[in-house]
Protein backbone atom coordinates (compact mmCIF):
# COMPACT_ATOMS: atom_id res chain seq x y z
CA UNK A 1 0.00 0.00 0.00
CA UNK A 2 1.62 3.24 -1.21
CA UNK A 3 0.81 6.62 1.05
CA UNK A 4 0.38 9.77 -0.34
CA UNK A 5 0.14 13.21 0.89
CA UNK A 6 -1.77 16.14 -0.85
CA UNK A 7 -0.91 19.18 0.54
CA UNK A 8 -3.70 22.59 -1.35
CA UNK A 9 -5.07 24.92 0.61
CA UNK A 10 -7.83 24.52 -1.36
CA UNK A 11 -10.52 21.61 -0.69
CA UNK A 12 -11.75 21.67 -4.09
CA UNK A 13 -8.28 20.81 -5.99
CA UNK A 14 -7.01 18.47 -2.79
CA UNK A 15 -10.74 17.05 -4.13
CA UNK A 16 -9.80 16.93 -7.71
CA UNK A 17 -6.32 15.30 -7.10
CA UNK A 18 -7.16 12.99 -4.74
CA UNK A 19 -10.57 12.02 -7.34
CA UNK A 20 -7.80 11.38 -9.92
CA UNK A 21 -5.05 8.90 -7.84
CA UNK A 22 -8.39 7.06 -7.26
CA UNK A 23 -7.43 5.15 -10.20
CA UNK A 24 -4.43 3.69 -9.23
CA UNK A 25 -4.51 0.49 -7.19
CA UNK A 26 -2.95 -0.16 -3.68
CA UNK A 27 -3.21 3.91 -2.89
CA UNK A 28 -3.81 5.90 0.34
CA UNK A 29 -4.38 9.10 0.32
CA UNK A 30 -4.01 11.76 3.15
CA UNK A 31 -4.78 15.57 2.65
CA UNK A 32 -2.89 18.62 4.62
CA UNK A 33 -4.06 21.92 4.34
CA UNK A 34 -0.67 23.86 4.42
CA UNK A 35 2.99 22.95 5.32
CA UNK A 36 2.82 22.93 8.61
CA UNK A 37 0.07 20.47 8.93
CA UNK A 38 1.72 18.02 6.23
CA UNK A 39 4.74 18.56 8.32
CA UNK A 40 2.68 16.91 11.32
CA UNK A 41 1.13 14.24 9.15
CA UNK A 42 4.81 13.53 8.05
CA UNK A 43 5.80 13.24 11.72
CA UNK A 44 2.74 10.65 12.58
CA UNK A 45 3.04 8.49 9.32
CA UNK A 46 5.80 7.47 7.00
CA UNK A 47 4.27 8.58 3.03
CA UNK A 48 5.87 7.90 -0.29
CA UNK A 49 5.25 10.72 -2.53
CA UNK A 50 3.82 14.13 -1.32
CA UNK A 51 2.20 16.53 -3.63
CA UNK A 52 2.63 20.15 -3.01
CA UNK A 53 0.96 23.26 -3.71
CA UNK A 54 3.76 26.28 -3.45
CA UNK A 55 1.18 28.92 -2.77
CA UNK A 56 -0.16 28.46 0.52
CA UNK A 57 -0.98 30.24 3.73
CA UNK A 58 1.02 29.30 7.29
CA UNK A 59 4.21 27.75 5.36
CA UNK A 60 4.24 27.44 1.41
CA UNK A 61 5.06 24.49 -0.57
CA UNK A 62 8.65 25.93 -1.39
CA UNK A 63 9.28 25.89 2.88
CA UNK A 64 8.18 22.42 2.87
CA UNK A 65 10.53 21.02 0.23
CA UNK A 66 13.18 22.75 2.14
CA UNK A 67 11.87 21.88 5.41
CA UNK A 68 11.83 18.16 4.43
CA UNK A 69 15.17 18.21 2.22
CA UNK A 70 16.98 19.31 5.63
CA UNK A 71 14.95 16.79 7.71
CA UNK A 72 17.20 13.17 7.63
CA UNK A 73 13.76 11.34 8.21
CA UNK A 74 11.58 13.15 5.36
CA UNK A 75 14.89 14.21 2.64
CA UNK A 76 14.08 10.69 0.78
CA UNK A 77 10.56 11.43 0.13
CA UNK A 78 9.63 12.32 -3.25
CA UNK A 79 7.99 15.84 -3.61
CA UNK A 80 5.96 17.37 -6.34
CA UNK A 81 5.06 20.62 -6.90
CA UNK A 82 1.33 21.10 -8.14
CA UNK A 83 0.85 24.60 -9.17
CA UNK A 84 -0.62 27.43 -10.85
CA UNK A 85 3.23 29.30 -10.50
CA UNK A 86 4.55 28.42 -14.78
CA UNK A 87 7.68 30.76 -14.61
CA UNK A 88 10.59 29.00 -15.60
CA UNK A 89 12.10 31.12 -12.22
CA UNK A 90 9.81 28.97 -10.14
CA UNK A 91 10.13 25.80 -11.36
CA UNK A 92 14.02 26.26 -11.16
CA UNK A 93 13.77 27.17 -7.70
CA UNK A 94 11.58 24.27 -6.25
CA UNK A 95 13.93 21.97 -8.33
CA UNK A 96 17.21 23.67 -6.57
CA UNK A 97 15.00 23.70 -3.06
CA UNK A 98 14.84 18.96 -3.66
CA UNK A 99 11.15 18.88 -5.82
CA UNK A 100 11.66 15.65 -7.96
CA UNK A 101 8.65 16.85 -10.43
CA UNK A 102 6.75 20.26 -11.11
CA UNK A 103 3.13 19.73 -12.52
CA UNK A 104 1.07 22.79 -14.04
CA UNK A 105 -2.55 23.27 -12.65
CA UNK A 106 -4.63 22.54 -14.63
CA UNK A 107 -3.78 18.99 -14.05
CA UNK A 108 -4.09 16.28 -16.66
CA UNK A 109 -4.68 13.40 -14.62
CA UNK A 110 -2.83 11.07 -17.01
CA UNK A 111 0.27 13.13 -16.19
CA UNK A 112 -0.19 13.06 -12.56
CA UNK A 113 -0.57 9.84 -12.47
CA UNK A 114 2.39 8.80 -14.57
CA UNK A 115 4.61 11.21 -12.19
CA UNK A 116 2.80 9.21 -8.93
CA UNK A 117 3.10 5.63 -10.51
CA UNK A 118 6.70 6.39 -11.13
CA UNK A 119 7.50 7.29 -7.33
CA UNK A 120 5.18 4.96 -6.05
CA UNK A 121 6.83 1.75 -7.68
CA UNK A 122 10.58 3.44 -7.59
Amino acid sequence: MANILIVEDSPTMRQLIMFALKRLQGVQVAEASDGVEAMRKLAEQSYDVVLADINMPVMDGLKLVGHMRSNPRYKHIPVVIITTEGAEEDKQRALSLGANAYLMKPIQTQKLLEIVSHYVKS
